[in-house]
């Protein structure tokens, strides 16, 4: 068996796994790693889900094989929470199909609508499975800018009048991993009317959705009128409701795209477990208390985090949604890139970051950071911060010596 096989190719080194190896490392040696790299929610999950958790799984007859769609009572109970949260009408039969985490979803969407060069649109930097979900499944990939201002369509249409062959379709995740960025009503109502216009599929990744800080909750692209018609959006339980490791999520929407998604997954999978169906189920119909607690709580880390350290010298500007900050290398390491600097912080701080060009190309220059550790460790890896910071002009005189 000779050489790479055709897909693996394609798909570059992981960039995180470096800085997850050397993470290992360090801890194996002993070093107490403040971890703001993978973003891993650390809060239990809400009381009253484990218990239907429990109590489901007792029953015997919920041991067997589930539906791969997801059961009934979860599908209605997201196309309530539509109603509730977006005022977006959904038929839990047609137009809602329960995937295994936002990520399963996504990749096997593309699965679904990807012909060997098909030409997506996405954002660059963003979530890596955006790009290489469609990678995975033969297309090509063209970039767009983040930013959802008034240059975005300029640029798909652009992309539109330039690629052969014509892009199929376009990729928004809005509140943004990793940058945070967040679009309004409006700018989605302004892609919908082109997309309409030239028959390109909208794929929305709100992931983030119930995880803001401002007084205007995210919006759905759904909200807009006609969008059904275009558009399918992803949401996940793994943030909201710190379920992480449960892989439950949603994909809704245009019922063409959610019959092709549904098709695939009934060769793939049976579906998530049924007593972890029964628990989201009880999530999504449950109080919305938690919600608002867990968002609580990641406010506070944010806020803790970017004035800790900014008093230990590195300023980083302050999140409006996610539960993460996207944060501008400190000038004098800039030289090193987002992956060596994430390196050199953590063998020199302890402090673990996921480094930017993960993302994509265009996220060189900066790091991630996730919000997964309390205040008091945030404040510890502020003091490692501000000491590291100090020594860095003998830091990168040792890692970029000079000559001459």
């Amino acid at each position: 068996m000779q050489g790479e096989f055709h897909k693996i190719r394609r798909l570059p080194p992981y960039v995180f796994e470096q800085v997850n190896r050397l993470k290992a490392a360090a801890r194996a040696n002993g070093a107490d790693v403040v971890d703001f790299g993978m973003g891993n929610p650390d809060m239990p999950t809400p009381r009253h889900i484990v218990d239907k958790l429990i109590e489901t799984v007792q029953k015997p007859h919920t041991h067997r094989y589930s539906a791969s769609k997801g059961i009934p009572g979860l599908r209605r109970a997201q196309a309530n929470y539509y109603e509730r949260r977006f005022g977006v009408k959904l038929d839990p039969d047609t137009q809602v199909v329960a995937t295994l985490g936002s990520k399963e979803g996504f990749a096997n969407m593309a699965q679904a609508i990807t012909a060997p060069g098909d030409v997506i649109l996405a954002p660059n930097p963003t979530y890596p499975i955006h790009e290489f979900g469609f990678i995975i499944s033969g297309g090509v990939l063209r970039h767009l800018p983040v930013e959802p201002d008034e240059n975005f369509l300029v640029h798909v249409d652009r992309a539109m009048q330039h690629s052969i062959p014509k892009p199929i379709a376009l990729v928004l995740s809005y509140p943004s991993n990793p940058t945070a960025k967040m679009a309004s009503l409006d700018f989605y109502s302004e892609v919908v009317a082109y997309a309409r216009k030239n028959d390109l599929i909208i794929l929305s990744d709100v992931a983030y959705s119930e995880i803001y800080f401002e007084d205007n909750p995210p919006p759905s692209v759904l909200q807009v009128p006609g969008a059904m018609d275009v558009a399918v959006e992803f949401t996940s339980l793994s943030k909201t409701y710190a379920m992480p490791g449960w892989r439950m999520g949603f994909a809704v929407g245009n019922e063409r795209l959610i019959a092709a998604l549904a098709r695939v997954k009934s060769y793939l999978d049976y579906g998530a477990f049924t007593p972890i169906q029964v628990a989201a189920t009880a999530a999504l119909n449950g109080p919305d208390d938690c919600i608002r607690e867990i968002r609580q709580i990641y406010k506070s880390r944010r806020d803790c985090l970017v004035s800790c350290f900014a008093r230990s010298g590195w300023d980083i500007p302050s999140p409006p949604a996610t539960m993460f900050a996207w944060a501008p290398i400190p000038e004098k390491f800039k030289p090193l890139g987002s992956l060596e600097f994430s390196k050199l912080l953590l063998e020199k701080a302890d402090i673990a970051v996921s480094p930017g060009v993960g993302f994509g190309e265009f996220g060189e220059g900066y790091v991630r950071l996730s919000l997964v550790e309390n205040e008091h460790r945030i404040r510890q890896a502020a003091r490692s911060l501000r000491k590291f910071l100090a020594e860095a002009d003998e830091t990168m005189h040792n890692v970029i010596p000079i000559t001459g």
